[in-house]
């Protein structure tokens, strides 16, 4: 029999469905700060779940100080990378009982200090901030009141707040001699319209991997399929596309991949294309994208784990690459390649 819809289940409810005391109820609800019997433990869950019984989030904050929420502040959640890494946040956060509220600077360092504002005045327990650029320290004002804030895929330069993010480094050198195991002597690199955040890091790499010949041709273009498309089919037409391509990220290359199928070019015949970022979408290409795959979950569970405590120290993950048929891997031209 479950609670009347009208009549939400109680603390004392429960505690009379298991047959325990509404401390013990808490215990369990809360995780503590006292352990309860696994059998104790199993009845009280078992009771929770029959009565329909959710714990009082408001009622809990004004016990605690806290409200169990955290707010997460995206670089551009319209980009898959930043959609994909924002998914693995909320899930560890979900794990340790922590509600996410989510907010799109869309670029604008104007619009992520909005949020981080609103964020703090809802008082929430912590700060993730997805950043793309080296614009100021937006973890000042949060570290001024207490509220503990991580960055996650970039942060500013000389910040306080650890930043989490992954081996750009080793990244674009894998990628530069995988492509020199094609055979390419000449590998170009697709920035985007300037070096802010870690596409300027990808890019000094590269600079440094190809070691700065008079071939290694840098080209930029903005961080959508449509720019690096239009930018394509202008290289074909001058005759100046570049036979090894690495890309600063997957947008680029998924836009790179379609301008040089209609210029007739298609990878990896015309053109091999290694992307940075290594999002879901990658897999699903034509062909499908080789690609160094930045540890998504890997970065949310540490970030999570600064932000609550639970982890002293960042430690840089390994973004591999994932070997698929854009860099001419597995690759046989002609009819049904």
């Amino acid at each position: 029999m479950t609670q009347r819809a009208d009549k939400p289940a109680t603390l004392a409810d429960v505690a009379r469905r298991a047959g325990t005391s509404t401390a013990v109820v808490s215990y369990v609800i809360n995780n503590g700060p006292r352990p309860v019997a696994a059998a104790t433990r199993e009845r009280v869950l078992a009771a929770a779940a029959e009565l329909g019984y959710r714990p009082n989030r408001i009622a809990r904050a004004l016990r605690s100080r806290t409200t169990g929420v955290v707010g997460l502040v995206l670089a551009d959640a319209s980009n898959p990378y930043f959609g994909a890494l924002a998914r693995h946040i909320e899930q560890a956060l979900e794990r340790r009982d922590r509600l996410t509220l989510i907010g799109n600077a869309g670029y604008s360092a104007d619009r992520q200090r909005h949020l981080i504002d609103r964020f703090l005045a809802a008082q929430v327990d912590g700060l993730v901030i997805v950043s793309a650029d080296e614009g100021r320290d937006e973890a000042d004002r949060p570290e001024t009141m207490n509220v503990p804030a991580v960055y996650v895929h970039h942060g500013p330069v000389g910040g306080h707040a650890p930043v989490v993010a992954a081996d750009n480094d080793a990244a674009v050198r894998e990628a530069v001699a995988h492509l020199r195991e094609h055979g390419h002597e000449h590998i170009t690199f697709l920035a985007g319209p300037d070096d802010a955040g870690p596409v300027g890091l990808r890019r000094a790499a590269w600079q440094t991997a190809v070691a700065g010949g008079a071939e290694a041709v840098l080209l930029r273009c903005d961080y959508s399929r449509a720019a690096a498309d239009a930018l394509i089919r202008r290289l074909a037409a001058e005759g100046a596309l570049p036979r090894a391509l690495i890309t600063a990220t997957d947008e680029q290359a998924i836009g790179v991949l379609s301008g040089a199928w209609a210029c007739g070019f298609p990878a990896p015949d015309g053109i091999a294309v290694i992307s940075l970022d290594g999002t879901p979408d990658s897999a699903h290409t034509a062909p499908a994208l080789t690609a160094t795959r930045q540890p998504l979950r890997a970065m949310a569970e540490q970030a999570v784990d600064l932000l609550l405590g639970q982890a002293s120290r960042t430690l840089t993950a390994r973004a591999p690459l994932v070997i698929r048929r854009s860099c001419g891997c597995g690759w046989q031209s002609g009819p049904g390649a």
